[in-house]
């Protein structure tokens, strides 16, 4: 029987690093935010309704979304978020899905759902067991402002936008703290493998 993880997070809290310890070692990943940006494309549904509520102000002139811009205006505005949420987040479940059950269907051990918004999207029944990368609020920030050269507000208002940290951490099955080094964040990984393949 396949076991479905559950990996979150918060935004820079090195959720990446794990995923990616997963994929290195033959466990295959779906990575919602990946979806996330296929499904945004030119010419895909969601794409088309983004336009539709948001306006011709956020594209690039190659027609792509520009990310900061549509950024600096959900992470601002709390409806404007739940807007392109209700939107995205419909066909995102649809291809995750999908993926999944082809997944099973090859009856792979392990399959790790990937999901930076799985509590906020309340789709923890997705999953057997969660799985939350934790690092503390002061390393995320400063993790987040360097990785995606943003402001300490801009940053502040990504963070604040996902439920804490601390909270997924309390909501997890189990909790990998990505306080240290890379070495010990690979060790607790290698010991969760270890449990369940």
């Amino acid at each position: 029987m396949t076991r479905i993880i559950g990996l979150t997070g918060g935004i820079a809290t090195g959720k990446s690093t794990v995923s990616n310890f997963f994929k290195k070692n033959g466990i295959p990943v779906i990575d919602a935010d990946g979806i996330a940006k296929e499904v945004v494309e030119p010419n895909q549904e969601a794409y088309r309704q983004i336009i539709s509520a948001f306006g011709t102000s956020i594209l690039q002139q190659n027609g792509q979304l520009d990310r900061r811009k549509l950024g600096n205006i959900v992470f601002t505005n709390e409806n404007k978020r739940q807007q392109l949420n209700s939107i995205v987040h419909p066909q995102v479940k649809k291809v995750m899905l999908a993926r999944r059950d082809q997944l099973i269907n090859e009856e792979h051990p392990v399959i790790v759902l990937d999901i930076p918004l799985l509590f906020e999207s309340q789709l923890e029944n997705l999953v057997d067991l969660v799985v939350v990368v934790y690092s503390h609020a002061e390393v995320q920030l400063e993790r987040l402002m360097h990785r995606n050269q943003l402001t300490k507000e801009e940053a502040s208002n990504r963070i604040q936008s996902q439920l804490p940290i601390t909270q997924k951490a309390k909501a997890a099955n189990i909790v990998i703290d990505n306080n240290g080094s890379i070495a010990d964040t690979q060790k607790q990984c290698r010991e969760l493998l270890d449990k369940f393949v």
